[in-house]
């Protein structure tokens, strides 16, 4: 019995070992090769609901920053927050910004902020024209040359003119969970027209220990979408990855996040 406990101790050990080693790896990569200027890595990292942060060389984005959900609140020093709307649930901006930082709220239109091209393209948060929920910012963030687009909290279907203005895009973070926004089969369908080549889903229920009753009660689970949309399921123990502009696959890759 001594000599098992023994193996599993060294067996953890190793399994330490081997991720401490991965960690300075990719640390050492990240820095070697971003001084040679080949290319600039880019953080996704996953806060929950619709927030997500962007760390790029240039600088840092993030995305609809929430409130009163009953999961912990985001934290960041980013040099620019975008809020898609004005709901206290997406414009949360002041644990995650950065002193002197630029917040951005309902913005449609163009404008550089530090280093970083934004654009805000304007949609509706409901099918009536914004009459129940109001307006909602689609934002397109072109970090380290590649094209983020977040949907914010898009309560209808995009047309034609919709996905020209917004152009062409790497990775999609899009709303899958229906309720207030759209459910799975309108954003499967917007996965078709805007054809990105990396599709982060959220919005939805991801079972999160707290948070409120109406995300148990009214939102899907992921699952509902992943079965409605094409593309190469990655389920991450992680609430991250990193990606370049060179190691985009050309197949649509679906990468589901972990709250951790």
């Amino acid at each position: 019995m001594r000599h098992i406990t023994v193996k599993k101790l060294d067996s953890e050990l190793n399994l330490q070992f081997l991720t401490c080693v991965r960690g300075n790896l990719k640390w050492f990569l990240k820095e070697t090769l971003e001084k040679k200027g080949e290319f600039s890595l880019v953080e996704v990292i996953w806060h929950g609901h619709a927030c997500f942060e962007l760390r790029g060389k240039k600088a840092s984005v993030v995305i609809d920053p929430f409130e009163g959900l009953g999961i912990p609140e985001p934290e960041a020093n980013a040099e620019i927050v975008l809020c898609s709307h004005s709901h206290r649930d997406h414009n949360n901006f002041a644990p995650v910004l950065k002193n002197g930082g630029t917040v951005l709220e309902g913005f449609v239109g163009s404008r550089e902020v530090s280093g970083v091209s934004i654009k805000g393209t304007a949609t509706f948060h409901d099918v009536v024209g914004g009459g129940q929920r109001g307006n909602n910012s689609i934002y397109v963030v072109h970090l380290d040359d590649v094209r983020f687009c977040h949907l914010g909290d898009l309560g209808h279907d995009l047309n034609k003119e919709h996905i020209a203005e917004i152009g062409e895009i790497d990775v999609l973070l899009t709303p899958v969970g229906g309720g207030p926004t759209i459910g799975p089969k309108i954003a499967s369908s917007i996965v078709e027209k805007m054809d990105p080549r990396i599709v982060v889903p959220m919005h939805y229920n991801a079972e999160v220990p707290g948070q409120k009753d109406w995300m148990n009660t009214r939102l899907h689970k992921v699952d509902t979408f992943l079965s409605s949309v094409e593309g190469v399921v990655e389920r991450l123990d992680s609430r991250s990855f990193t990606i370049t502009k060179e190691n985009i696959s050309k197949s649509r890759e679906i990468k589901v996040l972990t709250l951790t």
